[in-house]
């Protein structure tokens, strides 16, 4: 679930957020797409965020890319705007090769 892997994904020390967004994908449909936001000063690796999902997650919940952004949109009443993100990110997987 997006919740599952939000709490995981906060779990590694250099993220602050994190929302799992699942977004159109060519061979499978949809995929999960993880947008996170770094804690203080650090810069989180994406192979790493993946790395560290890994040992966590079954393996299909494990996102194809991690997107460090500078901040997730947010409602009034502080709640990720989950909708905006899979507009903003709907054609993210659009030139994956299928495997």
């Amino acid at each position: 679930s997006s919740v599952d892997l939000e709490s995981a994904a906060e779990g590694h020390p250099d993220i602050a957020v994190a929302a799992a967004i699942g977004v159109p994908h060519p061979k499978w449909d949809e995929r999960p797409l993880l947008l996170v936001v770094a804690a203080g000063d650090a810069r989180p690796d994406t192979q790493d965020v993946k790395t560290f999902l890994a040992g966590r997650l079954p393996r299909m919940s494990v996102p194809d890319d991690v997107v460090i952004v500078q901040a997730l949109p947010v409602g009034a009443t502080g709640k990720i705007q989950k909708a905006r993100l899979r507009d903003d990110y709907a054609g993210h997987y659009t030139n994956a090769v299928p495997s």
